[in-house]
């Protein structure tokens, strides 16, 4: 049965670079490309970024069942420490992880994971 998990990480990125990208490239990593029909097939994720200056905080939710949890952040670090990702327009978004680490949902974050944990 799916559970619910959150992660967090920091990068450095120019400002104009696309914050979206690395997003991207986590569900890349994840389902194989970031346009791909439902379901994930490993995990169901959400990814919210917030910048500020060059710095992007990033959150990605992901529901998968316990036993993969440790495989998907892994691939959630993989994809990350890639620091680059060709958009469809072509253009290259790069960045620097800074950081990365498990953390625990918000009390805000509860009723998406419940939504993730049924896809």
């Amino acid at each position: 049965m799916r559970q619910g998990f959150a992660h967090q990480a920091v990068l450095d990125m120019a400002p104009d670079d696309d914050s979206g990208a690395p997003g991207a490239a986590i569900t890349t990593v994840l389902c194989g490309h970031w346009d791909h029909a439902p379901p994930c097939p490993v995990a169901p994720h959400h990814t919210s970024a917030e910048r500020s200056g060059d710095e992007v905080r990033l959150r990605i939710l992901f529901a998968t069942e316990p036993h993969l949890e440790e495989r998907v952040r892994q691939d959630i670090d993989r994809a990350l420490a890639r620091g680059e990702l060709v958009g469809p327009d072509g253009r290259t978004s790069r960045w620097r992880l800074l950081g990365s680490r498990p953390v625990e949902p918000s009390e805000q974050e509860t009723e998406h994971l419940a939504r993730l944990t049924r896809a």
